[in-house]
């Protein structure tokens, strides 16, 4: 069922092996591959067609849910529209992500929109890795677009990377939380030669005591850009912080734009920017332990972007 390069993208974006275990849905080319439901977590296509609907029954525990997506056709731009609806009190990892595989010159790409909503007292691990590979000259696009809902108590984890090989990157990620809710969400996205990633984020904190953390690192290289943009809208006593961090190399450009918007007197909003260079005092460390310096340099990004 699963080529060479299909496996070879699944193990890049979902580190898969081969079909998973459990609850999944796998997409190739704009089509559904193969899909799988589990006792408490059922998979459903929408009723327009346009992408599936992920429901987790409410105390599900220890079960996680695969839905990558993979792409060799020349010329697809895939859009598709995801709703995952988590039961209450639930506890479940969702591994998403999505690899292309450009062989000519033709342009392949994929927007992939995705709306959670998690019930009281729940927990979910969301991961989504983007990458690209292949000889073909095509633009490789990857759009991402998700929309999170926390009901009291609910908590998500989100990790976010882009680690390779795409030409344009446009992610947007809004999230409202209710009472005593928590988001992390935690950004990495590494950029060469002409590529281009803006990343904008727009978190409203709307119940007591609901917490957010936003943290970026971004690694630029050849003559590559990347923009982040992230607000933080605190409505009521609560806690946000926004960090981010660029390393520049090369001729790259980065522009980070952090804000806070304090609309109650009892919320506390923090952030922390900064852009710069590889310290050459690090090089010369790792280069006096025996490392080239393309080893060393090499060796300093995979660290910051752990």
């Amino acid at each position: 069922m699963l080529d060479a390069l299909d496996k070879e993208l699944l193990k890049a974006v979902a580190d898969l092996e081969d079909i998973p275990k459990g609850a999944y849905n796998i997409r190739k080319n704009g089509k559904l591959l193969t899909r799988a439901n589990s006792a408490n977590i059922s998979i459903d296509s929408n009723a327009d067609g346009t992408g599936i609907v992920v429901a987790i029954a409410p105390g599900t525990v220890n079960e996680s849910v695969h839905i990558p997506v993979i792409l060799s056709q020349a010329g697809l731009y895939d859009v598709v529209y995801n709703s995952f609806l988590i039961g209450e009190n639930a506890d479940v990892t969702i591994v998403a992500g999505c690899g292309i595989h450009c062989g000519t010159e033709s342009p392949e790409g994929h927007a992939g929109i995705h709306e959670f909503r998690v019930g009281r007292g729940a927990r979910v691990k969301y991961v989504e890795k983007h990458y690209a590979a292949g000889k073909g000259s095509g633009k490789r696009s990857l759009n991402p677009t998700t929309k999170v809902f926390l009901e009291e108590g609910a908590q998500v984890e989100m990790e976010l990377t882009q680690i390779g090989g795409v030409d344009e990157a446009d992610r947007l990620n809004e999230a409202t939380l209710e009472a005593s809710s928590m988001l992390m969400i935690m950004e990495r996205v590494l950029t060469e030669k002409g590529q281009t990633a803006i990343s904008r984020n727009d978190i409203k904190l709307a119940g007591t005591d609901s917490r957010a953390n936003m943290i970026s690192r971004s690694v630029i290289k050849g003559d590559s850009k990347q923009n982040f943009y992230a607000t933080i809208e605190a409505l009521a006593k609560c806690f946000g912080h926004i960090e981010c961090d660029a390393i520049i190399m090369d001729n790259g450009t980065n522009e980070t734009i952090p804000a806070l918007k304090a609309m109650h007197p009892d919320a506390e909003l923090t952030h922390e920017a900064s852009i710069g260079k590889i310290a050459n005092e690090q090089l010369m460390k790792l280069m006096s332990l025996g490392l080239s310096y393309d080893d060393a340099v090499n060796r300093i990004i995979q660290g910051f972007l752990k």
